[in-house]
Order: C-alpha cells, then sequence, then structure tokens
C-alpha cells in the first residue's frame, strides 16, 4: 500500500505539528551530513523552530567560516552591496561566534564535551573553577557573619528592654513597699496614744446608736410595767402619777 500524498499546508493541530517539526528537522540534518560525507560538500544548515530554538548543521570545523564564505561570495557578485547591512552582519558574526563561544564554555564547566580538550585547557578550566569556589565560600562566609551580626545586635536590643522592665518593677515593688510602712508607722503612733485607728468609724457609730436605741425602748417598757402596777394596788391614784407622790 502506497503513501498518501501530504497535503502541504500548515498543521492546526500543536501535537502534530511538533512531532512532524522534529520527524523533518531530523531527516534535513541527515540529509545535510549525508550530502557533505558522499560528495565533500562544504554544507550549512540554519533551521529555528516556531519557539525560537537554533538547530544548526557546519561540515565544517565552525559555522562561521561557511558564512564568511557564503558573504564573500554573495557580495562579489552583487555591485556596490550596502555598506550598512555589511557592518551589520560583520556584527552579527562576531555575536555569533562569542555566542557559540560562551556555550562551549559553558559545557565545559558542566563537565561536557571534554573530549576535545587539551590537558592545557583542562587545567585551565580547573583553575577557573577553583577561584570560583573560593569567591562563592568567600561570600557565603560573609553572608554568615552579616547575619550573626544581625541576630547580635537583636540579642542586645532584647537584652537592653530587658533591664528596663525589670527596672520599672523594682520601681514599683519598692512604691508599694513605703505605702505599706507608711501604713504601719501611723497604726504604731495611734496604739502609743491609746486610740486606735478604725478604719470602719461610721459602721461603729452605727452600732452605738443602735444598741443606745434598743436601752431606752428597754427602759420605757420597764416604767409602764411599773405603773400598772403601782394601779392595781393604788386603784384612786390618778393615771400618769408617780408611787412617790402618792
Amino acid at each position: 500500500m502506497g503513501r498518501g500524498k501530504v497535503e502541504m499546508r500548515r498543521i492546526e493541530n500543536k501535537i502534530s505539528r511538533q512531532v512532524t517539526f522534529a520527524k523533518r528537522r531530523n531527516g534535513l540534518l541527515k540529509k545535510a551530513y549525508e550530502l557533505s560525507l558522499l560528495c565533500d560538500a562544504e554544507v550549512a544548515l540554519i533551521i529555528f523552530s516556531g519557539r525560537g530554538r537554533l538547530f544548526e548543521f557546519s561540515s565544517s570545523s565552525c559555522m562561521y567560516k561557511t558564512l564568511e564564505r557564503y558573504r564573500t561570495c554573495n557580495y562579489n557578485s552583487q555591485e556596490g552591496p550596502p555598506v550598512e547591512n555589511e557592518i551589520n552582519y560583520q556584527e552579527y558574526l562576531k555575536l555569533k561566534t562569542r555566542v557559540e563561544f560562551l556555550q562551549s564554555s559553558q559545557r565545559n564547566f558542566l563537565g561536557e564535551d571534554l573530549g576535545p580538550l587539551s590537558m592545557k585547557d583542562l587545567e585551565q578550566i580547573e583553575n577557573q573553577i577553583d577561584v570560583s569556589l573560593k569567591h562563592i565560600r568567600s561570600r557565603k562566609n560573609q553572608v554568615l557573619l552579616d547575619q550573626l551580626f544581625d541576630l547580635k545586635s537583636k540579642e542586645q536590643e532584647l537584652q537592653d528592654q530587658n533591664k528596663d522592665l525589670r527596672k520599672k518593677l523594682q520601681d514599683t515593688s519598692c512604691g508599694e513597699n513605703a505605702v505599706h510602712m507608711s501604713w504601719q508607722d501611723r497604726g504604731g503612733q495611734s496604739s502609743s496614744n491609746g486610740h486606735a485607728i478604725d478604719p470602719y468609724p461610721e459602721l461603729q457609730h452605727q452600732e452605738h446608736d443602735s444598741s443606745m436605741q434598743i436601752g431606752y425602748h428597754q427602759t420605757y417598757m420597764d416604767q409602764l410595767n411599773n405603773e400598772g402596777h403601782t394601779a392595781s394596788q393604788h386603784p384612786n391614784a390618778q393615771p400618769g402619777s408617780s408611787a412617790g407622790w402618792i
């Protein structure tokens, strides 16, 4: 069964589009490699995905050489290329080379792509890593010292606040003791004069008045009883007259 014809238009399904891009990209890179190997051709392939990711292939040792060769051939075929475009292209090539060098250095620092490096390059990378570790440890120690200093400052502030609170508490206790001693002194002076200070004089006054009223009432009742007894013994006596007068 033959393969159906694929309609050449944009694939709307996102997943299908990504799968197709990956397959055809790998096929294109493979064809470029086969072309350079079988035909001894200098091939340079640059691909940008929909997300802006770069994929490239160069049959030479550096993409820059192939691009420079292309620029030379292309500008020689044209008459009077714009100077501004040439300057921009030169700047692009410099930045491109710089980016490639930085990416290669980063991979080397991560322990990748170390095969082509010489002993001198490996020692240089090792020295750079040692220097970086020293800077990192120095910065770490500095951060720890700063945190320790901040903690000590907070501790000193808390101690000062604790001292102030203790001082206030002691002042309050001294004031209460002074009031208590003044009350005791006043009580001792009253005892020495023969008069005790009563904190509730009104209550005692009320109790005294009540006892006096109760005594008066009892005396009055006794007098009435005596008059009644006298009247029974002397029926001719006038009411209200006492026995002495009779």
